[in-house]
């Protein structure tokens, strides 16, 4: 009767282990069915990969030596350099403080003045505008290289920003002219900035 029961114990760790065995091995094959294969060229934790739906998107700066070379008439004292691709031209005001002035150049479009508006918006702080509220903040200036639409935003809060931009779409190519910083040297600024902006005129180099 003994030797039985313990064929009967042993008998039963046998049925149970094959089980678990079984069971494992079944969930492994559950587990794969999950497995999420990597998108290609976007590696884990690669900053610089592009986004799903998104390679390609940004283009290359454009060739202005064939589109025309956006040229002005600098105020007196400020001074600039030029660093060619994007970021055209950085303007440096007379006004002491935090402020920078920039001209950069976009092929075609570069998604209209109401992203582009509303992403320099974002950038102070300041929530999005619809078009027509963009159409109320639009300001029309005249230069030799065409129409200009300018905006000028100034943040909420006790320290305050402020942004004065224009945009100009000449040559096929779309150029922002934007002047960024603490209200104070901005406001001190802007009267050179805007005649700044109605001396552009485009030329082939």
């Amino acid at each position: 009767m003994a030797k039985m029961n313990l064929w009967n114990r042993a008998a039963s760790g046998l049925i149970a282990g094959a089980l678990l065995l079984a069971l494992a091995g079944c969930g492994r094959d559950d587990v794969s069915h999950y497995r999420v294969p990597k998108q290609a060229g976007a590696a884990a934790g690669d900053p610089g990969a592009p986004m799903a739906g998104m390679a390609g998107s940004v283009p290359p700066p454009p060739d202005v030596s064939t589109t025309g070379e956006l040229q002005w008439a600098l105020p007196k004292g400020w001074t600039e350099s030029r660093s060619g691709g994007m970021r055209y031209a950085t303007l440096k005001p007379t006004a002491t403080g935090k402020i920078d002035v920039s001209v950069t150049v976009f092929p075609g479009p570069a998604g209209g003045d109401l992203a582009n508006v509303n992403r320099w918006r974002n950038q102070i702080g300041l929530a999005p505008v619809d078009e027509a509220a963009l159409a109320r903040d639009r300001k029309a200036l005249k230069s030799p290289a065409g129409s200009l639409a300018m905006f000028d935003y100034t943040s909420d809060g006790q320290t305050k920003t402020r942004l004065v931009a224009a945009i100009l779409f000449a040559g096929g190519n779309s150029w922002f002219v934007k002047m960024v910083g603490d209200e104070g040297p901005v406001a001190a600024s802007r009267a050179d900035f805007v005649r700044l902006l109605e001396s552009l005129r485009l030329a082939n180099r």
